[in-house]
């Protein structure tokens, strides 16, 4: 099945860059392109692509509301937000408005596609070192007043607990499976659970949850 992506970035040479990267995967195909963030949602919902590949910082509509608007509607788009390590703050914002996942620009060329196809499959989490990192902090250092204690653990089994956690950490599937000596469908299953009980959007909003819960300490 091939991964429908639009991409969203003002600066011309990054989306010619990034089509030419694209056109040779099989399972890969461009739909769209936008210069800002007002086109990106308007495609988003006009092609219901599978991953809107977002640049936060852009003219008028910037990544983080194009990247909220785009959350709101209903449908299978996910958004993998194009970030740099100085761009935290931004990040935190892109996190709130529902981004399923992070690229780091200077990412290699595989990494990014990488990237792009874990966040269409929903199955794991974008350079997890660097994605916890932002997520810790983000859960750490909320706006003021949004800070709240350890949701409790409460409504998931202990099995699921274990998972929870292990996906807190950035394990993949089949990493949690080897780990807790289940099948990878087994689980699937588990994870799946634990995004309907938890009203968790992607994997992503679980490792949120996580930290919530203070079942995943941050990395220090």
């Amino acid at each position: 099945m091939t991964i429908r992506v639009v991409l969203a970035d003002d600066q011309p040479l990054v989306r010619s860059g990034l089509r030419v990267l694209i056109a040779d995967q099989p399972d890969l195909e461009v739909v769209g392109e936008a210069a800002d963030g007002t086109e990106a949602v308007r495609l988003a919902r006009e092609i219901r692509p599978d991953v809107v590949v977002m640049d936060i910082r852009m003219p008028g509509v910037d990544g983080i509301e194009a990247t909220g608007r785009i959350m709101a509607d209903p449908g299978p788009t996910r958004v993998l937000v194009l970030t740099t390590f100085d761009e935290d703050d931004h990040v935190y914002g892109a996190l709130r408005a529902g981004a399923s996942g992070f690229a780091v620009k200077d990412m290699a060329l595989d990494d990014i596609l990488g990237a792009i196809r874990v966040v269409a499959a929903g199955d794991a989490l974008i350079a997890p070192g660097v994605t916890r990192r932002l997520i810790a902090d983000f859960v750490k250092h909320r706006a003021p007043g949004t800070r709240r204690p350890h949701r409790p653990v409460e409504g998931i089994t202990e099995r699921e607990r274990e998972v929870l956690v292990l996906v807190g950490r950035g394990r993949t599937n089949s990493e949690i499976a080897e780990e807790l000596f289940i099948s990878v469908a087994t689980t699937k299953s588990h994870v799946a659970r634990l995004f309907t009980k938890l009203g968790a959007r992607d994997r992503v909003h679980l490792v949120i949850t996580a930290y919530e819960m203070g079942l995943v300490a941050p990395p220090g």
